[in-house]
């Protein structure tokens, strides 16, 4: 691989001294680790803005000048209320008392969660969040204030938990190391630093080195292929198996089933890049200043849920759940700016195709409200 990439910042300069300390060469999976969560400069660690509303979305418009990008509360609050039925459902089944947000964002689900039980007349759970992210702390901390009571801040997990566990796309940003296929032989594809020299700056690029890794499943054919696979994602599953005594987990985000993550329809992989509402496959580049994810493997997600002593409650299209979830009806009484909004969580072209949820547990299983139909968990 030739493209390079100038290091324009202290985050990039960073990564370099990185690199050079790693001998010259660092997996994607440090690369990305290092772009998104370095403490300070990263992109999910630094004062940038990044989750609001599309640009010219009517009046929360002026909220979203400057952010890279919407998550499914900052477009409708409908996206919560909507969730709050099946979290008081697994409150209520599992007689936990205890809701756990991971990567809350702007702390916008936090709040339609428990303003939906609130107005409900239930009895308001301790909820905490956990979250890498001092900026967006503060923010959460002023969108929650009148929640201060119940919600707390941790930056990482107790010995133990119990409780409703969620988290919307919060997989997606987990590093992720790349495999690349060139002529029937794989290679895991990673960085070095180009040193600066006839007046060039100093750069990144790839690099791809002979492993042993190979994606989980067989890809057919000797055609080229880049994917990705997540071992980091299987081990935060393994994780939360490890410290929840009892309750329920929801992931919401998107992706596929093994044997469609794997597909030849995408031998280029998944990563990408989003800055300003805008998306570019380029992650090397202004390292620190954009997201960078890679879609979900589902099965992967269900297969190290069971094999650390979780079950499965379900898996099923976001616009499956949510309707499962009551959706329909909270649409006939919605203003119409939020039906609009709310159209393009279920759109089979927009999210609610695209985005998944599953659902774990741990304990007795129980019926999920959000798999009642259209439950896809055989074809994981």
């Amino acid at each position: 691989m030739t493209t390079a990439y100038s290091l324009t910042s202290a985050l990039q300069s960073h990564i370099a001294q990185t690199i050079a300390a790693r001998g010259g060469w660092i997996g994607f999976d440090e690369f990305m680790a290092l772009a998104l969560y370095t403490p300070g400069l990263g992109y999910y660690a630094n004062d940038s803005l990044k989750f609001g509303p599309l640009p010219g979305s009517g009046s929360d418009a002026s909220a979203g000048g400057g952010s890279d990008f919407v998550t499914a509360p900052e477009m409708t609050p409908l996206f919560g209320q909507t969730l709050a039925a099946q979290v008081a459902q697994a409150l209520q089944l599992t007689q936990t008392s205890e809701i756990w947000e991971f990567g809350a964002g702007s702390g916008a689900l936090a709040l339609q969660v428990l303003e939906t039980l609130e107005a409900q007349g239930l009895p308001l759970p301790r909820y905490g969040i956990v979250d890498l992210s001092g900026t967006l702390r503060l923010r959460q901390q002023a969108t929650l204030e009148k929640y201060a009571a119940v919600v707390r801040w941790v930056s990482e997990l107790p010995q133990s938990m119990q409780g409703v566990v969620i988290g919307n796309e919060v997989l997606d940003a987990m590093p992720v190391k790349l495999l690349s296929r060139v002529r029937g032989v794989w290679y895991e594809r990673g960085v070095i630093l180009n040193l600066a020299h006839d007046e060039q700056p100093a750069s990144f690029s790839w690099s791809e080195r002979a492993t042993d890794l190979r994606p989980p499943c067989q890809i057919a054919g000797e055609h080229d292929f880049l994917t990705e696979i997540h071992e980091q994602a299987d081990s935060f599953i393994r994780t939360l198996a490890d410290k929840l005594r009892s309750g329920a987990i929801f992931l919401i985000d998107y992706g596929f089933p093994e044997h469609e993550y794997y597909h030849v329809q995408r031998h280029m992989g998944t990563v990408m890049c989003h800055r300003s509402h805008q998306s570019d496959p380029d992650p090397l580049s202004d390292a620190g200043l954009k997201d960078i994810t890679a879609h979900v493997n589902f099965t992967g997600v269900a297969l190290a849920a069971q094999e650390a002593g979780l079950g499965v409650l379900g898996y099923c299209t976001q616009a499956r759940f949510l309707l499962n979830c009551g959706l329909a009806g909270l649409l006939e009484n919605a203003p119409l700016r939020e039906r609009v909004h709310a159209q393009r969580l279920i759109m089979e072209h927009e999210m609610g195709e695209l985005f998944k949820v599953i659902g774990l547990f741990k304990g007795e299983p129980w019926d999920a409200l959000g798999f009642s139909h259209g439950d896809r968990t055989h074809t994981l």
